[in-house]
């Protein structure tokens, strides 16, 4: 597995397949991404390297048209363009669980990938049991929010109302899957509780509007596309995570964190629902110097706002939600310039 993954060129192959950030391979997160700035990718990825003495670095995102791609790009451009040293080359991938491979390979020096699937991979449990661990990376930071959304026909008001019922659980060994798993759990419900669809979002909608299945998990940025579709045409619910339960499965799994979905984000749910979320986050070799892991760190930071103004994503930059919901340790550049800014004790 781990050989046939494991090489930008393949990767990039896999690609192809326009599979997504979260994992479950699906189109409207692809779709949502697509709005997004992605030509900037491109740009970053052809950026010629300051002069100087630069460290030249490679990135493995996700599939073109997804959100790692697009805002990987964005980063590798604004930082390119300033005097950091430092010269980024995005690489498009078969994203989070192939990204992990790709740095504990050697094969890319830096990578974004969900904070759940980096815990996986370092222990080497849930996605990569079979496997073993992949564990040759290091946290540099968490970058946005990838959320854990339920959604459920109209009389279906909260998880304890999902005994027995059909439900849609992602693309089969996708992490949506792990994350539906685990958010049931907290609530003492098992996968024996209810009728299991292994569907990705486009289709769990689809199931949804046509009465084939009662709710669905979908793990990706809020608004998705294929609930914002769904929801006007069909009445739905949001499914709250209360602090109780969310507690509970912190507790259990440290990555996750809570997440407000804000009310009129989807037509008929006009109150603001929490939920949970993980988090899109960049990883390092750590083989890379501290000097050159401080710089980069420090660069992205320091040049928020200009992320922000060229990609959405950007807006949710902050050093105390870098470091926060994070179970692998930091680089040691990352976590020096965190302790510098006060983030890190």
């Amino acid at each position: 597995m781990k050989k046939n993954i494991s090489r930008l060129t393949a990767v990039a192959l896999s690609a192809a397949m326009l599979l997504t950030a979260c994992g479950g391979g699906s189109t409207p997160a692809a779709t949502e991404a697509a709005k997004q700035d992605t030509a900037a990718a491109t740009t970053a990825a052809a950026a010629a390297a300051p002069s100087g003495d630069v460290a030249k670095l490679t990135m493995g995102t996700g599939g073109t048209t997804g959100t790692y791609y697009a805002f990987g790009g964005v980063i590798a451009n604004v930082i390119n363009g300033k005097d950091a040293g430092i010269n980024i080359n995005v690489q498009s991938t078969g994203a989070s669980k192939a990204n992990i491979y790709l740095v504990n390979d050697g094969e890319a020096d830096l990578a974004i990938v969900q904070n759940d699937v980096m815990d996986y991979g370092y222990k080497g449990t849930d996605l990569f049991a079979e496997e073993g661990a992949a564990n040759q990376f290091a946290t540099v930071a968490a970058l946005y929010a990838e959320v854990c959304q339920v959604v459920s026909t109209k009389d279906i008001t909260s998880i304890e109302d999902l005994k027995g019922k059909r439900v849609s659980v992602g693309d089969a060994g996708s992490g949506v899957e792990f994350n539906a798993r685990q958010i049931l759990e907290a609530y003492d419900i098992t996968f024996e509780d209810i009728s299991v669809n292994n569907l990705g979002f486009g289709d769990s909608s689809d199931a949804l509007k046509d009465g084939k299945i009662d709710a669905f998990f979908c793990t990706a940025g809020a608004p998705t596309t294929a609930i914002v579709e769904l929801a006007t045409t069909n009445d739905i619910n949001l499914l709250a995570i209360d602090d109780e339960h969310a507690a509970k499965l912190a507790e259990a799994y440290p990555f996750y964190t809570t997440y407000p979905i804000p009310g009129g984000s989807y037509k008929g749910v006009d109150n603001d629902v929490q939920t949970v979320a993980i988090k899109a986050t960049l990883i390092a070799s750590p083989k890379l110097s501290e000097d050159v892991v401080y710089n980069l760190t420090k660069a992205i930071f320091e040049n928020k706002e200009e992320i922000a103004g060229a990609h959405a994503k950007g807006a949710e930059l902050s050093t105390e939600y870098a470091t926060t919901g994070i179970s692998v340790p930091f680089h040691p550049g990352a976590e020096k310039y965190f302790k510098e800014v006060g983030a890190l004790k």
